[in-house]
């Protein structure tokens, strides 16, 4: 009896070890923006902290102006899908050593304005001339979106008077761009790389002779300032975590083409188990 007592004791007392524990579960708060390599870094992120790393994770999503304000009062603990030195800059000016940079994860990155291959034009300079066949406006993404203060200053600098900048979001202007393609129509967007849309369509950079997009850029990992010493595995994971462009290129176009069927963290989760070697090299 007394060691049928003393086994029922130890078990509670486990239990209450275990959910003591669970309780004491440190969260990491992602945020991050509608554009496609965001989403798909952010929920791979998510998912090897909760998965590998064991920690609770919220990831919610706004614009990027909201989302540096936010790791600058320290509400959210980091941001995958910072554009430095060009599209992301006056965030970084802004809110200086309140936001801490852990290191790029994508190299390579561009921003631009991007029409499809059928279109005859080739530079930014030649679209009044076509402003017509552009229904006279270039499709945008988010307003608070560094891209698109670029955009301003390429209609200034080309001086764009027959065309304006309309707002919207990633998922719209992708969608605005598969209409114009599949009716064979010019159509101009806000277009960045990596993502998706240059594996799906043929499409190109229109040139940008006075530099108003910037040259290539690489993509950080942003986080509030203090992360490393609150949470120092965590910041070393970050520190770590990187993707070529093939190894992103695969993600989100299982993002894309599954995105139907199953949630991001699904998806994520899906690629990391399949990706398990490159994985292990990101942990702490």
């Amino acid at each position: 009896m007394f060691k049928k007592l003393f086994a029922l004791m130890i078990a509670i007392t486990f239990a209450f070890t275990l959910a003591a524990c669970d309780t004491d579960t440190e969260t990491v708060e992602l945020g991050y923006v509608n554009w496609a390599e965001g989403v798909a870094m952010n929920y791979l992120a998510h998912a090897i902290l909760e998965d590998e790393l064991g920690y609770e994770v919220e990831s919610r999503m706004a614009d990027a102006g909201p989302i540096y304000g936010s790791l600058a009062s320290g509400n959210t603990d980091a941001f995958l899908d910072a554009w430095y030195p060009f599209t992301h800059q006056t965030y970084r000016e802004e809110y200086g050593d309140l936001i801490v940079d852990l290191g790029y994860n994508f190299e390579g990155a561009k921003i631009g304005l991007v029409v499809p291959d059928y279109v005859t034009i080739d530079s930014i300079a030649e679209m009044n001339a076509y402003a017509d066949e552009f229904d006279g406006q270039i499709v945008g993404i988010d307003p608070g979106a560094g891209i698109m203060a670029a955009a301003n200053d390429a209609i200034d600098a080309y001086d764009l008077t027959d065309i304006e900048l309309q707002t919207s979001s990633g998922p719209v202007m992708v969608q605005a761009l598969a209409e114009a393609i599949e009716n064979e129509e010019w159509v101009v967007v806000t277009g960045w790389e990596p993502h998706f849309k240059f594996a799906d369509y043929n499409l190109k950079f229109l040139d940008d002779p006075e530099g108003s997009f910037g040259e290539s850029e690489n993509i950080h990992t942003v986080a509030r300032a203090g992360l490393a010493d609150d949470m120092p595995e965590v910041a070393e994971f970050f520190e770590n975590f990187y993707l070529d462009s093939e190894q992103l290129g695969n993600l989100m176009g299982m993002m894309n083409e599954y995105g139907d069927d199953y949630t991001e963290l699904e998806i994520a989760r899906m690629w990391m188990d399949e990706n398990q070697d490159l994985v292990q090299t990101w942990l702490p």
